[in-house]
């Protein structure tokens, strides 16, 4: 990888939300992956992951730890410029995370409006059953 990686670990998942958001208007840079953690700083935290040229990556940390300060608690942030190659291992990792949990979502989704369909054609089966009588 001739990129860069950055990582803004934030108390919180709006504060999170809030460091991606700016990060990602800041510059171009892709979310590769988050995680979250229980009991850091006897809180929730969740570390944003994003990638891009360093530069780009460099300025979207700034911004995001700048948005987050206002109005949450940064616990810490890096950028790693032109990491080794082993990173990229870590990062497909990262990349293949948030495929899965999209992947997870598009099944939930699905399933909600099977649901909800199959309770629209039973309200219209008991209402053409009630005309019947």
């Amino acid at each position: 990888m001739k990129a860069a990686l950055g990582l803004i670990e934030t108390v919180g998942l709006t504060s999170a939300v809030t460091a991606l958001d700016a990060a990602s208007k800041a510059a171009d840079v892709a979310l590769v992956g988050y995680e979250k953690i229980i009991g850091a700083g006897k809180s929730v935290s969740v570390t944003i992951q994003v990638a891009g040229e360093v530069a780009a990556v460099k300025a979207s940390v700034e911004a995001g730890v700048m948005a987050v300060e206002r109005s949450g608690i940064v616990l810490a942030h890096h950028v790693i410029p032109r990491p080794h190659e082993e990173v990229n291992t870590l990062i497909d990792e990262f990349k293949k995370n948030i495929k899965n949990i999209e992947n997870k979502n598009e099944v939930s989704k699905s399933k909600e409006k099977q649901n909800t369909s199959n309770k629209s054609s039973d309200k219209n089966e008991k209402s053409s059953s009630e005309e019947k009588k």
